[in-house]
């Protein structure tokens, strides 16, 4: 992994236009800052090529709550084992033959659901970013999915830094004070920790000191 900057990575990205559609994977534990710099780099290329860029979340393959109630995983959502993962491969696939305009699911953090077709995916993009948790992770069906990405972006926090931004996230949602580190100790760290401990190495890193504190829309 190559340390960087996110100047230095958003001036790359627009160099590789012009090559035909280029998927770049941010990956990262659950607030370590995925959704800022996703947003951030969508920006900037945009504002240097209005249209080029979008940002894709990997979370429209949520399972949904019925059928994770179903397979008693309802108290771990967001571990690699609620994510429909082959459903995402196969519109990675899809995004990448980028013949035409795709529909694409969005996750509604209000409902704590996926709509399905909710977003368009126009075929003028140029630069998609995908943003994820789990897009580099070396398990079986993850670990496919590095295959399909032309750069890889790692966001690195430490694990005290990443049990703050945690703490401060679920602040920001309204939660009870006493009601947050089980939330945090009971899913949030373990899955950040999987990411953290168990994913292929990226292409480029952003430290800790890089990575924009998240927003309570992450």
């Amino acid at each position: 992994m190559v340390p960087t900057s996110i100047d230095t990575l958003t001036a790359q990205l627009l160099q590789m236009r012009g090559q035909g559609r280029v998927l770049l994977a941010v990956v990262g534990p659950p607030g370590a800052g995925k959704s800022t710099l996703s947003e951030g780099l969508e920006t900037a290329l945009n504002t240097a090529a209005p249209g080029c860029a979008a940002v894709f979340p990997m979370d429209g393959y949520h399972y949904d709550d019925a059928i994770l109630q179903m397979w008693g995983l309802r108290p771990r959502k967001g571990a690699p084992n609620t994510f429909d993962v082959d459903g995402f491969a196969h519109m990675l696939q899809r995004l990448r033959q980028n013949a035409s305009d795709i529909a694409v699911p969005v996750f509604d953090r209000e409902l704590e659901i996926s709509r399905n077709g909710a977003r368009i995916i126009p075929q003028t993009v140029e630069l998609l970013i995908v943003e994820g948790n789990y897009l580099l992770l070396d398990q079986p069906g993850w670990r496919d999915l590095s295959a399909l990405f032309d750069v890889t972006v790692s966001l690195r926090v430490s694990e005290a830094e990443l049990r703050r931004r945690l703490f401060n996230r679920w602040r920001g949602f309204g939660i009870a004070e006493s009601a947050i580190p089980d939330k945090v100790d009971a899913n949030d760290m373990p899955n950040g920790l999987t990411v953290l401990r168990h994913s292929l190495p990226a292409d480029y890193v952003i430290t800790q000191a890089d990575t924009p504190e998240f927003q309570t829309t992450l």
